[in-house]
């Protein structure tokens, strides 16, 4: 029997094939499943044109088999077979695809779809195997042939015997080596696991001889072992279905199955989309953080299908980062796949497609926020720093996507509210929105900053995570209303004339607080009379854009560049203990500074700042005492 070359630079593409195109080895039986399902596929697009015919679909199925023992597996289908040419044509011309030749003769454009497009996928058996052969019989004739390679050396097809229409692809599985395991491709689990993983979607049966285990009749202990042919895929995915068809349960029993998590997600979004480019997605908000949500490791993405076939595990491209912590799925007919269907040969499609999802997910969670605010409250408990995050990322250019959906622990209310509620209670003179932050909402209520904004009656808002000034910044406004920090230099409050520092007092302090502020040289830009301060002796404030809780946040980071916020040390005239520094100016300068450096130490105390020497603060601590 004359062996026949393939009729192109076979060993180089072969090469190429198994070595290149395809990342990852257990594709190899997506690709051959999938030419099954084109294969029957090909039959039903016949009957169509055919009025003689009849599609019965209980007949067509896929049929995989392996033997352990002669390390083989078989892929058999009830399609449309193939004749000795297109034996020849398709299998002996490495790229050239039957099934997208099929399609273009036929003019297609029904609901179904050929998958097949490249005719490269059925070499990446190549990587599992050292021997194929194929044994088809076309629909319509009753002659069989064999096609048979071993490789890049060349191919055999001769004529033989096979009872029924359509292919049988038997596989002999590479003997294992010390780098490569090879038997995941033989073992009955191995093989459902791929099949489940890439084709469990594939419109027609998969079946397979499957072991099971039954109670020996008559006994309560014994089993006994039988093999059952069973069909291991689901067929008709979730997403195809009529939402009317389907409840919750069925939607959390998917994301269960799909392993998204092990909480129950708190919404889910089924789309259906027909236009220029057609979808169909199911997608989820978890209910809860994965424990890797903020780390490195963590990887987003939705999973690819193209007409059931799995193409990506996580397509990164179709969620933007602030929406990461959205799982699901995303099946279309119309994307521009590359060579080895891992990966897009074109984003047009994605672009589109991910511009839709982003504003699916921001309708569902601006509802979620206005129909159930518990459930709202729960999610944003979870994720809402990561919707921070998206705000501060790319200079603030999604802002107005995220802005409405945040939310800060409010003074006045005790609980969390949107920024579209505090500027709705506002009073007509308050010119600012008012921030303060802290590590946690404890120790912002006890911070002598917000005493003056509190006595006016301003609501504050209470950042603790280390994003949200950052992420404020960017927003800037928040319909037409300025965000403040309460330690501000200027409050931008009308204060009262007797609670005010006159410019009086001003000039007559001038000299003791250019004294202070030469003794605390290098550590505050400036030492001034506080208009903010009723109750408390001192505080920071800072004078510039750098406030002192972003220097803090940018100096936690790996390799900071010890940046520091322009500090003000604030001086509460109006307290007792001003009479002692005016005391101590006039009579005793040294304890003047041993003052000075008591007070800027605890006011470094309050803002949760580092004291530079700790032991020198608590010796100074002691001289007063004495």
């Amino acid at each position: 029997m004359e062996k026949k070359q393939f009729k192109t630079e076979s060993k180089r593409i072969l090469d190429m094939m198994v070595n290149s195109i395809y990342t990852h080895r257990d594709i190899f039986l997506r690709e051959l499943i999938s030419n099954a399902s084109d294969a029957i596929d090909k039959i039903y697009y016949k009957t169509l044109a055919d009025d003689t015919l009849n599609f019965e679909k209980d007949n067509y199925y896929i049929t995989i088999a392996s033997d352990k023992e002669n390390r083989t597996v078989k892929i058999s289908d009830t399609g449309i077979g193939m004749t000795e040419e297109e034996l020849s044509d398709n299998l002996g011309v490495i790229a050239k695809s039957g099934s997208l030749a099929f399609k273009k003769e036929n003019e297609i454009k029904d609901g179904y779809d050929i998958i097949g497009q490249f005719g490269v996928g059925f070499y990446s058996a190549f990587m599992v195997a050292d021997k194929i052969t194929v044994i088809s019989k076309v629909f319509g004739s009753d002659k069989a042939y064999k096609w048979e390679s071993d490789g890049a050396e060349g191919y055999t097809i001769e004529p033989c015997v096979k009872d029924s229409v359509g292919t049988e692809i038997t596989l002999k599985i590479k003997e294992n080596t010390e780098d490569n395991n090879f038997d995941e491709f033989i073992d009955e689990n191995g093989l459902k696991s791929i099949i489940k993983k890439y084709s469990d979607f594939i419109r027609y049966p998969i079946k397979m001889n499957v072991s099971q285990s039954k109670l020996k009749e008559g006994s309560k202990t014994e089993y006994e072992d039988f093999v059952e042919e069973k069909t291991v895929n689901s067929m008709v995915p979730i997403w195809r279905k009529n939402k009317s068809e389907l409840k919750d349960e069925d939607y959390n029993n998917f994301y269960a199955e799909k392993h998204y998590g092990f909480d129950k997600p708190a919404r889910h979004i089924h789309i259906s989309v027909d236009g220029s480019i057609s979808y169909n997605a199911i997608l989820y908000i978890p209910e809860k953080t994965p424990y890797d949500f903020y780390t490195k490791e963590y990887e987003k993405g939705l999973e690819l299908y193209s007409s059931g076939v799995l193409i990506m595990e996580k397509c990164a491209d179709l969620l933007p980062d602030y929406f990461s912590f959205v799982k699901g799925i995303v099946d279309s007919e119309d994307l521009s796949l590359n060579i080895s269907r891992e990966v897009l040969q074109h984003d047009r499609q994605l672009k589109l497609i991910a511009k839709n999802i982003k504003t699916k997910i921001k309708n569902e969670l601006d509802g979620l926020l206005k129909n159930d605010r518990v459930k709202y409250e729960e999610f944003y408990k979870a994720f809402g720093r990561q919707l921070k995050y998206g705000i501060y990322a790319d200079f603030g250019s999604n802002k107005d996507v995220l802005q409405d959906l945040l939310m800060f622990y409010s003074s006045k209310e005790k609980k969390v509210v949107t920024l579209d509620e505090y500027v709705s209670r506002m009073p007509e003179d308050q010119k600012y929105i008012y921030y303060a932050s802290g590590e946690t909402n404890e120790r912002i209520e006890k911070l002598p900053q917000i005493e003056m904004v509190s006595d006016k009656g301003y609501e504050i808002l209470y950042f603790t995570d280390e994003v949200d000034e950052f992420a404020i910044r960017m927003i800037m406004k928040y319909k037409e209303k300025e965000f403040k920090s309460v330690s501000s230099g200027d409050l931008g409050i009308d204060v009262a004339e007797k609670e005010n520092p006159s410019s009086d007092d001003e000039k007559d302090n001038k000299e003791l607080f250019e004294h202070m502020k030469t003794v605390l040289s290098g550590k505050v830009k400036d030492v001034r009379a506080s208009k903010r301060l009723k109750n408390y002796p001192v505080c920071l404030s800072n004078d510039g854009e750098l406030t002192i809780e972003m220097e803090k946040t940018l100096n936690s980071m790996p390799n900071n560049e010890n940046v520091k916020a322009d500090k003000v040390l604030e001086i509460n005239i109006n307290n007792d203990m001003f009479k002692v520094l005016k005391e101590s100016f006039e009579k005793d300068k040294e304890k003047l500074n041993l003052y000075t450096n008591i007070l800027y130490n605890q006011a470094l105390l309050i803002e949760g700042l580092p004291i530079n020497d700790p032991v020198e603060f608590t010796n100074n601590v002691c001289k007063v005492m004495i």
